[in-house]
């Protein structure tokens, strides 16, 4: 669990960050799962863009991303939403 001081950091770090993916109006599926946990792995902390034809919410996107991967919400922002998990073998970001 993140500490308000630890995602504002993290809020910061990713105001520089590409936005890297889209979840469109497929939605959220066990392909997108995969890949958003394999993003996590590499980089640590995402930013994903939720389009208005996807049917959900940024939050509702965000939410249920960070359940089925294990990841935290960062922030959500407009379309526009930020995951943080810490990797296992390649830890970039020191919290």
């Amino acid at each position: 669990m993140l500490n308000s001081k630890q995602r504002a950091t993290l809020r910061a770090m990713a105001a520089t960050e590409d936005t890297i993916m889209q979840i469109g109006k497929g939605g959220v599926g066990a392909a997108l799962v995969k890949t958003v946990s394999d993003a996590l792995e590499a980089r640590e902390l995402i930013k994903l863009r939720v389009l208005e034809n996807s049917g959900m919410t940024a939050r509702e996107a965000a939410e249920l991303l960070a359940a089925q991967t294990g990841a935290e919400v960062v922030a959500v922002i407009g379309g526009k939403c930020v995951l943080y998990r810490e990797s296992g073998t390649k830890k970039r970001i020191e919290l």
